[in-house]
């Protein structure tokens, strides 16, 4: 916590160039007292920092140092938020550019500072794609990637999953989003049109044309795709659907199902009975992914309602019956 801490007020030093104590407190909301003992610790480590007395004093760094610690190139600015990320780096194009920036970082860091760093990348590594999804093939993400980047403009040739199933478009791509292990792609199709989502592993072609277009102002792309999802989400929804569960196939629930399901599941199921049986009820998208859904557990689920999906897994029990007792095989 204190390095994280000293870190903290370092580049706070850095990007307001002169701070009080009082100031430094207040950012890092913690008393002016630890704020002097943190300001020692750092130029005891060899940071340069010296403090203006007097009433409008503060504390600064002396200008070599903040040459030293901003000595970045321009796309070793742009890929410092995914130091963490290195596999989502390599997809773009950046990791030889992250482990670059990683290292005028680290040189910039006093010992301690260094050492907690190194603490840090040996105890954490964030692996975003689920235990069964390798992630897909996006050979033209850098591209796409470097359009983004550029705000210049896109041809694609693009595979969707209504007709016709290959598109063509010209898109102004406004940002880039990893969502478990695949990348999208947010663009317009020009100033007059709404922004929209599209699959980079279903870009089949693509061409960067000569040009910078401006991006809409105000654009926001957390909050364009928070929004986005969430409509993703509500749409899905198409009923509602009625089941019993075992204790074996309720402990399941959490690997076998994503969270909309768990969640309520956790909501509505009904008190145990006898045999350990649980009722709930749960939202379902349309009957065939609701029938691959329930599937999964076997016999540790049952549905009660609706009638029509009850009656495909009755046809799909028999169906695998038939299978595993065919004596001609």
């Amino acid at each position: 916590m204190r390095a994280s801490r000293l870190v903290s007020a370092l580049m706070l030093l850095q990007s307001r160039r002169e701070m009080s104590a009082r100031e430094l407190a207040d950012e890092l909301d913690v008393s002016i007292r630890t704020v002097y003992r943190d300001m020692s610790s750092l130029q005891t480590a060899g940071v340069p920092i010296y403090a203006d007395l007097g009433r409008n004093g503060g504390y600064r760094l002396v200008d070599g140092y903040r040459t030293r610690l901003t000595g970045l190139t321009i796309d070793e600015a742009r890929a410092l938020f995914l130091t963490g990320v290195p596999k989502a780096a390599n997809d773009l194009g950046l990791g030889a550019v992250v482990a670059g920036a990683e290292r005028k970082l680290e040189a910039a860091l006093p010992a301690e500072l260094r050492e907690r760093a190194e603490i840090v990348r040996d105890r954490f590594h964030l692996d975003a794609p689920g235990w069964y999804d390798a992630g897909e093939a996006t050979p033209h993400l850098a591209t796409v990637a470097a359009a983004v980047w550029e705000q210049r403009r896109l041809t694609v040739l693009y595979r969707r999953w209504k007709e016709p199933d290959i598109v063509r478009r010209t898109l102004e791509p406004l940002g880039v989003v990893l969502k478990a292990g695949r990348w999208y792609l947010v663009a317009r199709e020009d100033a007059t049109t709404q922004p929209r989502t599209y699959r980079v592993g279903q870009v089949l072609e693509v061409e960067t044309l000569d040009g910078r277009f401006d991006r809409p102002n105000g654009f926001d792309l957390a909050a364009y795709w928070s929004a986005s999802v969430d409509g993703f989400r509500s749409q899905l929804v198409q009923g509602e659907a009625v089941i019993r569960l075992t204790s074996r196939g309720r402990d399941r629930v959490a690997d076998a199902y994503p969270a909309t399901i768990t969640d309520a599941i956790v909501a509505t199921e009904s008190t145990p009975d006898d045999h350990g049986w649980v009722t709930a009820t749960v939202p379902i998208e349309s009957l065939d992914h609701a029938e691959s859904e329930f599937l999964k557990l076997g016999r540790d689920v049952e549905v009660l309602e609706p009638a029509g999906l009850r009656e495909r897994l009755v046809a799909a029990a028999e169906a695998l019956t038939a299978i595993y007792t065919d004596g001609s095989r």
